[in-house]
């Protein structure tokens, strides 16, 4: 493991042997069919993405940064220790935005592999996924809150959450009225 990651790629390469395989784990755990392996890897990347960027002011205290400096570099960041961020605050929102694509554009690929997926396996899997879309919208809307709290949903929510999915594991309409109540869905940010 390196301390720091230059390119989006490298920091993909980090991921598959961090997350990536865990999707491929449980894809066969669950027994899904191979068709499904794909997806399963994009849904691990994207959570542990998001993790990634949600944890930022943690793991430079560990002396890590997963972030690439080429991404950085593009937008004119030179580091994110919070004293040089809090100067920039335009570019690093632009920054967090950007990376935050990388996240629903891996997410929204995660979540066409949900068809794979058995009713009973859906609800946790769709949960999870939820509250990954959560924390990004929380993220999209204040990148500073990165350098103040780890964003987390609250465990009411994520029993609603689960409660909702039990009710109806299927709806992909859901998740569009249940992040409307933190302002705009995360997906509307997002190009696919």
């Amino acid at each position: 493991m390196k301390s720091s990651y230059e390119t989006i790629e490298e920091t993909i390469d980090y991921i598959y042997g961090s997350a990536e395989v865990i999707g491929l784990y449980m894809a066969k755990i669950m027994d899904l069919p191979d068709e499904a392996l794909y997806y399963a890897k994009y849904l691990g990347r994207s959570m542990q993405y998001i993790n990634f960027i949600r944890d930022i002011a943690e793991d430079l205290k560990l002396g890590l940064i997963y972030m690439p400096s080429k991404e950085m570099e593009k937008i004119g960041i030179i580091r994110l220790d919070y004293d040089y961020i809090k100067k920039i605050p335009e570019k690093f929102t632009e920054f967090i935005h950007k990376q935050l694509e990388y996240y629903c554009k891996w997410q929204h690929i995660a979540e066409k592999g949900f068809r794979y997926i058995p009713k009973r396996y859906l609800k946790p899997v769709k949960t999870a996924s939820e509250m990954y879309n959560w924390t990004a919208e929380q993220i999209y809307n204040n990148p500073f809150i990165v350098y103040q709290t780890k964003v987390k949903p609250q465990i009411s929510q994520i029993i609603s959450t689960t409660m909702l999915n039990i009710i109806d594991p299927i709806s992909n309409k859901r998740i569009g009225k249940l992040l409307s109540i933190y302002k705009k869905p995360i997906t509307d940010y997002c190009y696919y």
